[in-house]
């Protein structure tokens, strides 16, 4: 795992957690032995290996499923082995290999299904299967399953997805992994995916996936992984190509909550633009020839991305560079055209560079953005790349001063300010304002990081922008507010961006798109129903919710904490189970000021643990403090990794004993990782559950505070009664055996 990734995890540990869904196969003993503590009884087997096969042609999806499950008790065992069928599945065939014997299965309808799984909590006194009720259900016979030894089940079975909105859903479970008696040595979906039309649009929300494309038609999805207890089913949508330039598709999601419902624009330029579609731009490089970039070959990994940078220009851009040490030195003093011999007299320039002097980075940008104030407004976009690996040392050193002087240098011109900062002895403060203040990203190469590739690999995305200076608009039944990203950036071609924002009202809505192509301004609009209620894209809320907490709390990094952003962040934090050290912090000092019970706070891991209480409550505060150094680089590398969330799937938790939180030592970052580590949450149909001692409560029970509560007994006649009253009863139900739950205005305590 690189540098960067390990800063991360340590950092944002936790930001993702499993989704309810539907259910793959498992194997139910009849009469289970002992199995490890805190395991479901009715599967002690472990799953070995998990290789998923889908073709998918237009519509129609054939998945082919591979699984070798392992008996590792001394005695034989038989069961049953059970297939939930995928929620808004058709199902036209399904077929399983039993010791190279075709068995068939049974199909059994979702009354008949949901009588299997309440038998299961009748008999095992465990809730954990019932989640799938509601749904079909294959079943097949397993005998023998010898001791210690293995059984592998193959089946394949197709179905037609569905179309919604223009974008197509295909969905696998991987939830009930959890029922492997060890983590899964392998586990892998591979998706083959044609469509006839062209592919406009592949998202997946849930794992971090390679996404490799055959043409305009075809293109191949994998996910891979080892030593793992998957726990969040697999996502893909995906929409057919259109004629415009920018595609668009939109998803929503609404539960009737009071705060509305949320939905995802994705736009998808096309893959290989027009000319005419292709927006000139004005790029500076400015680049840091500090004595400090001597160190460790950065310079000449500095002049290499370069010189890639200035090969790659394309023939409509204008283009200078500045270096900057002491004082800086731009190379044409104005923007020239990227011809050949203006390229060769760079490329010359950027190989004398020698690492010598101070950082005048107020002198760099201002010499820099003088080609941009010395013009009127243009179309162009006017992008800075910006590479330093220090601190302001030489002219104005104060944040304000340099960030106020680049505003006003900037005038009309639409300016982007891309900041690379190399190692951490940077002041990332002022990076990130920069960029913020630009619409812009700000990066970070880290000492065991490849520089020229980092940066080489960013120009590649930028170099070819399609559309600048966006806006959305919503016209119609639907309103949106607060957008993650809450900026939008420029789109660029081979970028797929993501929208997600918070809407109110509902209806049919034009959904509109606008920016500029050289200077001429664009506009592209797609139809979309906007929901009073919609299911199926739960994923979405939570997607949405970890963008906007990164959001805010970069806000309280970089300007200021205030009562408002505390507030929202730790109400979000709690409702989708966003768990942070900076919103552990949050979430540990606001339960203790509104006075909340004990036993029903909800991050009882930190709160009881004075060291590491101790150590989030400083690293919270210090990091709006620290500019410079490690801690200040992870703690803005967390954020952003949160603020660009287009997955869920959870980065694994690591600990590097040379990096620390901010205003911590290395010994407290631990003991923070430790807890946070043993603090179980679960998100199940939108809700979020964290588990304090046997009990796994419901964050919403602390907003009813005087709440009556009635006592309900696992597995009784008021138990499956309160299932039947309540759709969603059964997935959250299904958490554990003990719970409080709140539904309407009762807090429902379930116990064996």
């Amino acid at each position: 795992m690189d540098t960067t990734r390990r800063i991360a995890c340590l950092l944002a540990a936790a930001l993702a957690l499993p989704l309810g869904a539907a259910a793959d196969g498992l194997i139910v003993i009849d009469r289970p032995p002992s199995v490890p503590p805190g395991h479901y009884a009715f599967a002690p087997m472990e799953v070995r290996y998990h290789h998923v096969t889908v073709k998918i042609a237009d519509q129609l999806a054939t998945t082919s499923v591979d699984q070798v499950f392992f008996n590792p008790n001394d005695s034989r065992l038989e069961g049953t082995y059970l297939f939930p069928i995928p929620k808004g599945a058709h199902i036209d065939r399904f077929s399983m290999d039993i010791n190279g014997t075709m068995v068939d299965a049974e199909l059994l309808d979702a009354v008949k299904a949901r009588r299997i799984y309440e038998d299961i909590v009748r008999r095992m006194r465990d809730p954990a299967l019932l989640e799938y009720a509601g749904q079909g259900l294959y079943k097949v016979r397993v005998f023998p399953i010898e001791p210690r030894s293995a059984k592998r089940i193959k089946l394949s079975y197709s179905q037609l997805l569905r179309a919604d909105g223009g974008m197509v859903e295909y969905t696998y479970p991987l939830n009930t992994e959890k029922f492997s008696a060890q983590p899964l040595q392998s586990v892998s979906v591979k998706v083959d995916l044609e469509v006839k039309d062209g592919i406009r649009t592949l998202f997946s929300p849930s794992h971090e996936v390679e996404i490799s494309r055959q043409g305009g038609t075809r293109a191949t999805v994998g996910f891979e992984a080892s030593n793992i207890r998957p726990d969040t089913d697999f996502q893909l949508y995906y929409a057919p190509k259109v004629t415009d330039e920018v595609g668009l598709s939109v998803l929503t999601f609404n539960d009737g909550d009071a705060d509305g419902g949320v939905f995802a624009l994705l736009a998808s330029p096309n893959a290989d633009p027009g000319r005419e579609q292709v927006v000139a731009k004005d790029i500076v490089f400015v680049l840091d020839t500090s004595g400090s970039m001597a160190a460790k070959g950065k310079l000449e990994q500095a002049r290499r991305a370069l010189r890639f940078c200035l090969a790659n220009l394309n023939a409509a851009d204008r283009f200078e560079v500045v270096r900057f040490s002491t004082e800086a030195e731009p190379l044409f003093e104005s923007l020239v055209e990227a011809s050949a011999a203006n390229r060769t007299r760079a490329e010359q320039f950027v190989d004398g560079f020698r690492p010598i002097g101070g950082t005048a980075i107020e002198d760099a940008l201002t010499r820099a953005l003088e080609p941009a104030a010395a013009q009127a407004k243009t179309g162009r976009p006017y992008v800075v790349m910006f590479l330093t690996d220090g601190m302001p040392t030489i002219g104005s050193t104060n944040d304000d001063e340099i960030v106020g002087r680049v505003r006003k240098a900037m005038g009309e011109r639409l300016v982007r300010v891309f900041s690379f900062g190399i190692g951490v002895d940077v002041n990332a403060h002022l990076l990130d304002r920069l960029a913020e203040t630009t619409r812009a990203a700000s990066q970070y190469v880290l000492s065991d990081e490849d520089i020229e590739l980092k940066i080489s690999s960013f120009f590649t995305k930028i170099n070819t922008p399609v559309l600048a200076d966006l806006k959305l608009r919503l016209s119609g039944g639907a309103r949106a507010s607060k957008l993650a990203p809450a900026e939008l950036p420029d789109l660029f071609r081979g970028e797929q961006l993501v929208i997600l924002g918070r809407y109110s009202g509902w209806g049919d809505t034009a959904v509109t798109l606008s920016g500029s192509v050289n200077g001429k301004p664009r506009s592209f609009t797609t139809e979309a129903a906007f929901p009073r209620r919609a299911a199926g894209n739960e994923a979405l809320a939570r997607l949405w919710a970890t963008r906007r907490v990164g959001y805010l709390l970069d806000q309280i990094r970089l300007h200021g904490e205030s009562a408002e952003l505390k507030d929202e962040v730790t109400d979000l934090a709690r409702r989708y189970g966003i768990v942070t050290p900076y919103t552990a912090y949050l979430i540990v000092e606001d339960e203790k000021d509104r006075g909340v019970p004990v036993a029903s706070r909800s991050l009882q891991v930190i709160d009881r643990d004075r060291e590491a209480s101790e150590a989030v409550r400083s690293s919270f505060h210090a990091v709006q403090a620290e500019k410079s150094g490690a801690g200040a680089v992870g703690g803005a590398m967390a954020m952003d990794a949160m603020k660009e969330s287009r997955t869920l799937a959870a980065p694994v938790p690591t600990t590097r004993r040379d990096m620390a939180l901010p205003g911590t030592t290395a010994a407290s970052t631990e003991r923070v990782q430790q807890a946070l580590q043993q603090q179980a949450t679960r998100y199940l149909r939108n809700r979020t559950f964290i588990q304090n001692g046997a009990w796994w409560i419901d964050t919403q029970v602390q907003s009813k505070p005087g709440a009556r509560r009635v006592q309900v007994t696992l597995g009784s006649p008021e138990y499956f009664e309160l299932l039947a009253k309540h759709p969603d009863a059964p997935a959250w139900l299904s958490v554990g055996r003990q719970v409080q739950l709140l539904l309407g205005d009762v807090v429902y305590e379930v116990a064996e």
